[in-house]
């Protein structure tokens, strides 16, 4: 079984599904390079073959790098990552990572620790190194297709004279249909033949009519009501009466006929159901636009999610490299204590991560099922039937179950205060090197200082505010201040300007030789008139 071929730009993707023979008989675990017209085409043959066609004079490296298993691996993957070249001599130390015997050589040499370049693991003794033979000579063998590719192209493209070319072709199937209709296909009710594609519907003779048919249909019943084609015309008669559902009672919130008007629906306020298709599918905008809104804050708090991780990985391995230049200046007996430290660092940043990815899976979920919902809405207010906008527009008005994420953030910073406590639990002979970390930390902390002004709206006449609105001091007697909404009438208060929706916090305030004030925090919607009770 063949798939569709998709394009893109110059290359051609392939997707062949392996059961038992195929014309691309006996390929399991082989690779196979075919001619097609200008194209090569390069297979990767397991239980699902895909092959990728590009042009001959522009695959030169892809073919190279896939007609062998030696050749199945990623540039960087036989590259040293200390000396960024071709690996020589390459050996593996104990934390799985391979570098060049002298690039590993030379770093340990010039470094206080054995440690790892890639992943930081710390080892306490120099690691005893071999040379890793198979991988030197992967190494070598790329060196070799490096050096010479066409010489290595010609090996592996020799066209096989019983394959027959295959022709591709220049258009994409149409996946969705030109007038991208939301509307199922409906059938002519009165083809004997093959049906035909309905163009209207008559609700009279509860019956669909193709253009061929529709014509002797519209000649003889002038005066039919017809719409467009629908499914299901049984559905939009009264099952008590036998008459056309046309009218919407308010009072009961269901579709009536016209006898139900004078029955069972006597006095209730009803209208045709148009105009209330009308009036619900402006709610159904509505409620499309607050869902789409929902998906849009949601995938904003992921990316908000995924930039926190970022900052938190960047900032524990700040922390280790810290730590690295203060522990290279101690002696060996501190070693230790610093390899142990370095995993405690790397540990809370894992778990930081992990409680991270975690929110992001709920979030995505969430996104899935508001995406879902929204996919729904779309479909209903793009129909045109009805009777079945009214009769599913309930259950789709009410939104999915999802979480409040407001409070929800990722601490950017958790490692602040890690080094300087390790440091401290040594002897009182390495108290100076504490001093210098409690420093370092300091200026790490201040890169997040912002400068806080009062708000001269919301203080309390009683208050006076500098022009610059960093001071503020109580001025013993009252102000003629415009008692606006925003100001405190009663408590002796004044909101900063500067607000703030999550994470860790701290003020630094000069109060001088004042012990009579109090720093504390408020909701925005915090009420600005008569006591206020301080928790």
């Amino acid at each position: 079984m063949r798939f569709p071929i998709y394009k893109f730009q110059e290359a051609y993707y392939y997707y062949y599904y392996y059961s038992g023979k195929t014309n691309l008989e006996r390929c399991y675990n082989k690779f196979y390079i075919l001619y097609i017209k200008k194209y090569i085409c390069v297979c990767v043959c397991v239980c699902v073959c895909v092959c990728v066609c590009v042009k001959a004079h522009d695959c030169p490296s892809i073919c190279t790098g896939m007609a062998s298993p030696t050749r199945m691996l990623a540039a960087e993957q036989v590259h040293c990552s200390i000396c960024l070249d071709v690996f020589t001599n390459p050996v593996s130390i104990p934390c799985g990572h391979n570098f060049c015997m002298a690039c590993i050589g030379s770093y340990w040499k010039s470094s206080a620790l054995f440690m790892c370049p890639m992943c930081k693991k710390t080892f306490f003794k120099q690691p005893d190194i071999s040379i890793n033979t198979v991988l030197r000579e992967i190494a070598e063998k790329f060196k070799e297709i490096k050096t010479n590719p066409v010489v290595e192209l010609q090996k592996i493209t020799q066209p096989d004279p019983r394959q027959s070319p295959v022709e591709l072709p220049t258009e994409m199937p149409k996946l969705i249909p030109a007038n991208g209709s939301w509307a199922l296909e409906v059938s002519c009710d009165v083809c004997t033949g093959p049906q035909r594609q309905a163009v209207k519907s008559c609700l009279v003779c509860l019956t669909s009519y193709c253009e061929e048919h529709l014509k002797t249909h519209t000649s003889r019943f002038t005066k039919h009501k017809l719409i467009e084609p629908v499914q299901n015309l049984e559905d939009r008669m009264c099952k008590k009466h036998e008459r056309l559902l046309e009218l919407f009672c308010k009072k009961d919130q269901t579709i009536v006929c016209v006898l139900c008007t004078e029955m069972d629906h006597r006095a209730h306020y009803t209208i045709p159901v148009e105009r209330e298709w009308t009036e619900k599918k402006a709610l159904l905008r509505k409620t499309e636009a607050e869902v789409q809104q929902m998906i849009q804050e949601r995938l904003k708090k992921v990316d908000d999610i995924k930039h926190s991780i970022e900052l938190n990985k960047s900032s524990a391995q700040a922390e280790i490299k810290d730590s690295m230049q203060v522990f290279s200046d101690l002696i060996r007996a501190v070693q230790k204590a610093q390899a142990e430290l370095v995993l405690d660092i790397e540990e809370k940043q894992r778990k930081t991560e992990s409680w991270a990815n975690g929110q992001i899976q709920e979030l995505e979920q969430e996104i899935d099922a508001l995406k879902l919902r929204n996919t729904e809405l779309e479909y209903l207010s793009h129909t045109e039937d009805h009777i079945h906008f009214l009769q599913n527009f309930s259950s789709l008005m009410s939104h999915p179950h999802t979480k409040d994420w407001s409070e929800t953030c990722v601490y950017a910073d958790p490692c602040v205060g890690t080094t300087r406590r390790a440091v401290l639990k040594l002897a009182e002979t390495l108290m100076e090197e504490a001093e210098k970390l409690a420093e370092i930390e300091l200026k790490r902390v201040q890169k997040y200082s912002v400068d806080i002004t009062f708000d001269p709206d919301t203080a309390n006449p009683w208050l006076q505010l500098s022009e610059d609105g960093r001071q503020m001091h109580h001025l013993g007697t009252w102000q003629d201040l415009a008692d606006t909404p925003e100001r405190f009438d009663t408590v002796v208060i004044a909101l900063g300007r500067e607000g703030l929706s999550s994470g860790r916090r701290y003020w630094e305030v000069q109060v001088g030789e004042k012990d009579d004030w109090y720093i504390g925090v408020a909701r925005a919607s915090v009420n600005r008139k008569g006591r206020i009770s301080v928790s």
